[in-house]
């Protein structure tokens, strides 16, 4: 009923326009006026730990940022206030909860509270980069976080989440039956920017490296990406003995990499310690050239010192995590385009899973020309 009638209404507008003698961006720009009364632009928010992702994502989508105020009593806590109406509107919170975690955990729950209790039809949390997620497993005496968090984000209210390569896939479980939760591989944006390295350097063997067990399936998946793009990479992985929590004793190269143009393949580099030893092992091993993906930037302590004086050529990141300065080996690349397609495909009720299938062509598939939420209006 609700499409008949927006389109009875589009044929309308198309015809006063028509009458009118109006141009072509007139008769846009009354489309999309219809469209917006009939089914209106989801809103866009922003916490304070990625507001620039927010602003790209807003750009993308061809709506404004909504007003919201975050602020700081006198010990600490935190105050949200919404300062536009959100009666009956689809709410997008985008808020990665890195450093500092404790506080941007805390303001996305009050973020969703504050949204529930003003009414909003439905709330959808954006967690770019989901902290609080290595810990996913039972150990004797230690806590699941990652399920205690889960449950504290469900429980503010949330209708669902949409987060970008998670630690590990079972965090997806984690939270309720009720709450679908959808996990976005950075490695879509990632793919593309690589196969243009090594196509302009013309090299002649690539080697995709797990830097550890854990990491295998995501290395392989990468491989495969990069083999879709026409370039038959072989793989290796480094075997890794740890002495204590983010203490490695040793590294063990699996796999030949001389004469290799190598890329690390992992979802976050923390202090960047394993990785810089892990690029040290390929150069020692043979290898020509030596980069790193992964997803989550955080560079915690002096990484980006590190990885400036590493064997790298390039450290290539997403931009789930704000950068804190400029390195010349680092490349950030972004998410906005990718999470904006999300969030339009979940605002107007259309697959999600062509996103997070690691298909790069996704926005040629009923992208703009479709959807009344993103910037150009098909005729």
């Amino acid at each position: 009923m609700v499409a008949n009638s927006a389109a009875v209404l589009v044929l309308l507008a198309a015809m006063a326009c028509g009458a009118a003698g109006l141009n072509l961006t007139d008769l846009q720009r009354g489309i999309r006026a219809v469209q917006e009364q009939v089914h209106p632009a989801p809103l866009i928010f922003a916490g304070t730990s990625n507001e620039p992702l927010a602003r790209e994502v807003c750009q993308e989508l061809d709506v404004p940022l909504g007003r919201m105020r975050v602020g700081r009593f006198a010990d600490g806590e935190i105050s949200v206030q919404i300062e536009e109406t959100v009666r009956g509107r689809s709410v997008f919170i985008i808020q990665s909860t890195c450093t500092p975690v404790n506080d941007n955990i805390i303001e996305l729950v009050l973020m969703v509270n504050a949204f529930r209790k003003a009414s909003a039809q439905t709330i959808t949390a954006i967690i770019p980069y989901f902290g609080y997620a290595r810990q996913d497993r039972k150990t004797a005496r230690v806590p699941i976080s990652a399920a205690a968090v889960a449950h504290l984000i469900e429980t503010s209210g949330v209708d669902r989440v949409v987060a970008v390569d998670l630690h590990c896939g079972q965090i997806q479980g984690m939270f309720g039956p009720r709450l679908p939760v959808d996990n976005l591989g950075g490695a879509i944006v990632a793919l593309p920017h690589f196969t243009e390295v090594l196509q302009r350097r013309e090299s002649s063997k690539v080697t995709v490296v797990s830097p550890d067990a854990g990491g295998v399936e995501r290395a392989k998946k990468f491989q495969d990406g990069l083999r879709r793009f026409g370039i038959d990479a072989e793989f290796a992985m480094i075997s890794k003995t740890r002495s204590g929590a983010g203490v490695i004793a040793s590294m063990k190269l699996i796999g030949d990499v001389s004469g290799s143009d190598c890329i690390i393949v992992d979802d976050m580099i923390d202090t960047a310690g394993t990785l810089v030893e892990a690029g040290n092992t390929l150069r020692a091993a043979g290898a020509d050239r030596v980069y790193a993906f992964a997803t989550h930037g955080l560079f915690n302590k002096n990484a980006l010192d590190r990885i400036d004086a590493s064997v790298f050529d390039e450290v290539v990141v997403c931009n789930t995590v704000p950068l804190q300065k400029t390195v010349p080996k680092i490349t950030q690349l972004s998410l906005g385009g990718l999470l904006a397609e999300a969030i339009d495909r979940i605002h107007n009720h259309r697959s999600v899973s062509v996103v997070f299938s690691g298909n790069t062509d996704f926005r040629t598939e009923n992208s703009a020309a479709s959807s009344p939420t993103r910037s150009g209006v098909a005729l």
